[in-house]
C-alpha cells in the first residue's frame, strides 16, 4: 500500500514489491523521491531497486525524469486467467454490444472493494469516461461496481458500506440507500447509475454469471451520455451478451 512506513528487516523482494505498490491509479507517474516516500524505502535503496526494475522492464523512465509502470508488468498481467481467458472469451460479445450501441462498453471483475476494469471498447462517438483497462474504481459509484457488489459476500458489502466516498455530488453515500439499491439490483438483474462516477454520464450494467453455476465472474456495462433517455432499454442488449459470455466461461475450469 502506498505510503507505508519503513519496516526493518524487509527482504529485497518485499522492498521491490513496495516500490511497485507505490504506483496507483491516482499516482501513475512518480519521481524517485516520491517512490521512496510512498514505499517507505530509503532513497539510496529505492534508487537501486528502481534502476533494476527499469532495466528489467517493470518500470519505465519518462523524459521528465518520472517513472511509470513498464511494459513487462503489462505483459505478465495478460497471462493471468482473469485477463487472458476472460478477455478472450468476452471480446466478441463486447464488440457486438459496442456495434449495437456505439457507446463505451466495459468488462470488470471485483478486486477487493474496487471494480477492476479488464476490457473496454469505445469509439469516436462514445462519451468520455474515467476508466481505462487496468484501472480500479469504487464499487459503489459505478454500474459494473454495483453489480459486483450486489453479488459480493456480506462481509465485503459491509466493509464497502462503512467507507463510502463521494466521487461527484450524485454519488450515493448513504449506506441504507445503497443497501436498498443493491437489493433492487439483485431483484431486477441490472444496475444503473446517474452521474455518480463522472458528470454527464449514465451507466447500465449486468452480471456475467457462469452458466450452470451461481458464480458471478464479471460485470458487463455500458456508459452513455446523460442526455440519453432510453438507458434502461440497453439492459436486454447487455443481458444477451452476458449470457453468451457465461456459456463460454462454463467451459473454462478456472471459473467454476
Amino acid at each position: 500500500m502506498a505510503g507505508r512506513a519503513a519496516l526493518p528487516g524487509r527482504s529485497v523482494t518485499s522492498r521491490a514489491l513496495a516500490v511497485l505498490d507505490a504506483f496507483t491509479a491516482d499516482a501513475p507517474r512518480l519521481t524517485l523521491t516520491q517512490i521512496a516516500e510512498r514505499s517507505g524505502t530509503p532513497l539510496s535503496t529505492a534508487h537501486r531497486l528502481v534502476a533494476e526494475l527499469a532495466d528489467w522492464g517493470g518500470l519505465a523512465r519518462r523524459p521528465d525524469g518520472r517513472y511509470e509502470i513498464g511494459h513487462r508488468l503489462w505483459d505478465l498481467g495478460l497471462l493471468a486467467p482473469v485477463q487472458a481467458e476472460l478477455r478472450t472469451v468476452a471480446a466478441p460479445f463486447l464488440l457486438d454490444v459496442h456495434t449495437a450501441t456505439r457507446d463505451t462498453v466495459h468488462l470488470a471483475v471485483r478486486e477487493g472493494p474496487t471494480a477492476l476494469y479488464v476490457e473496454r471498447i469505445s469509439g469516436r462517438e462514445s462519451v468520455p469516461v474515467v476508466s481505462t483497462v487496468g484501472s480500479r474504481l469504487p464499487l459503489h459509484a459505478t454500474g459494473v461496481g454495483k453489480v459486483l457488489l450486489a453479488a459480493a459476500p456480506d462481509d465485503v458489502v459491509d466493509s464497502v458500506l462503512r467507507s463510502l466516498t463521494r466521487q461527484t455530488r450524485h454519488t450515493v453515500v448513504d449506506p441504507r440507500r445503497l443497501r436498498r439499491e443493491l437489493a433492487e439490483v439483485r431483484r431486477r438483474g441490472y444496475a444503473r447509475t446517474t452521474e455518480e462516477m463522472s458528470l454527464g454520464t449514465h451507466s447500465v450494467a449486468v452480471p456475467v454469471q457462469v452458466e450452470g453455476t451461481p458464480v458471478v465472474a464479471a460485470a458487463l456495462g455500458v456508459v452513455v451520455p446523460s442526455s440519453r433517455r432510453d438507458v434502461t432499454r440497453l439492459a436486454p442488449v447487455l443481458e444477451v451478451a452476458a449470457r453468451g459470455i457465461g456459456r463460454q466461461l462454463a467451459r473454462v475450469r478456472d471459473f467454476h
